[in-house]
């Protein structure tokens, strides 16, 4: 009981940290919509960075990439590698246009940068905007309920509290950041949260290792334990290797398709930034995506008995319980909350966005509707947290995917300025989505390629057809 109080106090202490670099953030702010959803667009390159790599990486990689390691081993490398790829090229071909045209055009959101070219075309804009705006709240609220199931794992794992009680403080929690300062409060605190993410998985990552006896003996253990684990090579690949990596790299890609992450882009102080922010992202992130891929290997050896009785995805908080003294265990558990919230948080701002700003026109220049709008939005994303299914990892892929395939490629082509009538953006978006879907749940294809490959595809080429039927 004495060990558990240390750990809560050294865990409060470490929100408290946040909280106050939360509050000290809503000193630098303007009570205006643009600085609440885009924080003036003057974001430091170092905190766009840090934040997207937070946002980005959450609890899906303290919780749902370690728990996937853990059941398959080395073979599970692939996908943090080709994500980190796709993404990187995302960044490279499509962020710095984003946040020169976005400005250009005065699109403060995602969806009212989808539908800027069509207004004044007897308003066809609206309606892209407005079915946009549905599809971010329906799945971006989707995945920052995942979110909030990560943070109460975390908490279930070592204070054995319900997961009910665990999502309701990290939604109360959520709603304070969003309170505090809006998007700036949001980069701010997921900055600081990056930092203590890296330290906190190297942290277990080293210990964990040395407990297994380093590099050498965890091999001969997980061998031991299963040879497939071992392999470098996913097994019973439906069409090879080469699709399914390159499936993967697709969904890196993706990232054009997630709002919270693209809010960054466009919120950063200068489009000549965007190259530094880029690297800086991709180190850090491939930083976290190799201690993370570490612990899922070493919590396998130490902790076998999660296959058959426990949860894989509680694999960080039972192995922190295991190897790290009380203060540090404090340290890993912020580390995963924080991951989570960092994420949530931004994910309800984007909702919120689309709400208040692209479902309700009146609401469009009033600061306190959009403050309203963020509550309820976050008010859903609870409810949804609450009756989920509570895979962090499925949650996630799922939310991911239908993102991108439904909104990246009309964004790629809006930050290319190419022109695209109002019932082709529909289709793209419409077809991407049910092709994605259809791929996962009908066809069951997503273990040979992931359905973010198809998904996109299937919108470019809907964009395709229809410009070679205007040319003739």
């Amino acid at each position: 009981m004495e060990k558990q109080i240390w750990i809560a106090i050294t865990f409060i202490a470490f929100l408290l940290s946040f909280t106050l670099v939360g509050i000290y953030s809503a000193t630098q702010k303007q009570n205006t919509t643009t600085d609440y959803l885009l924080a003036s667009r003057n974001v430091n390159p170092w905190l766009t960075a840090l934040s997207a790599m937070a946002t980005g990486q959450s609890g899906y990689l303290f919780i749902g990439v370690i728990g996937f390691t853990y059941k398959v081993g080395f073979a599970s490398i692939w996908i943090p590698i080709a994500w980190a790829i796709g993404d990187y090229i995302a960044w490279w071909l499509i962020f710095r246009r984003l946040r020169l045209v976005s400005q250009e055009t005065n699109s403060d959101t995602v969806s009212s940068f989808l539908g800027q070219e069509n207004q004044g075309q007897k308003n066809q804009g609206r309606w892209i905007r407005i079915i946009s705006a549905l599809i971010i709240i329906v799945f971006l609220g989707t995945y920052a309920s995942a979110q909030l199931v990560a943070a109460s794992k975390g908490l279930n794992a070592i204070f054995g509290w319900n997961y009910q009680v665990g999502i309701i403080i990290g939604s109360v929690i959520v709603v304070a950041y969003c309170f505090a300062g809006g998007i700036r409060a949001s980069i701010w605190t997921d900055s600081v949260q990056a930092v203590l993410m890296i330290g906190s998985l190297w942290v277990l990552f080293i210990v964990s290792l040395i407990a297994c006896g380093g590099f050498g003996e965890l091999w001969v253990k997980l061998n031991a334990i299963d040879p497939n684990l071992t392999n470098w090579i996913p097994a019973n690949l439906r069409w090879g290797f080469v699709p399914y990596f390159l499936g993967w790299v697709v969904a890196g890609f993706g990232a054009v398709g997630q709002p919270h992450i693209l809010v960054r882009g466009m919120a950063i102080d200068s489009a000549d930034n965007v190259a530094l922010a880029r690297n800086i992202k991709f180190i850090c992130g491939q930083m976290n995506s190799a201690t993370a891929f570490g612990i899922g290997l070493t919590a396998r050896v130490l902790l076998p008995d999660l296959m058959t009785s426990g949860d894989p995805e509680l694999a960080l908080p039972n192995l922190s319980i295991e190897l790290l003294p009380t203060i540090l265990i404090g340290l890993m558990l912020a580390g995963l909350f924080s991951a989570a919230i960092s994420t949530a948080d931004s994910q309800i701002l984007s909702c919120s966005a689309a709400l208040s700003q692209d479902l309700v026109p009146r609401a469009t220049q009033s600061y306190r509707k959009v403050k309203i709008a963020t509550l309820l939005v976050s008010g859903i994303v609870l409810a949804i947290a609450l009756t989920a299914n509570k895979s962090v990892f499925g949650l996630v892929i799922f939310s991911w995917s239908v993102l991108a395939c439904g909104l990246g490629p009309l964004l790629v082509l809006r930050v290319w300025q190419k022109p695209v009538s109002l019932p082709v953006a529909i289709t793209m978006m419409i077809t991407g989505i049910v092709v994605s879907i259809i791929w996962n749940v009908g066809l069951n294809l997503s273990s040979a390629i992931y359905e973010v490959f198809p998904g996109m595809a299937a919108g470019f080429i809907v964009y395709g057809i229809a410009n070679l039927g205007s040319r003739e």
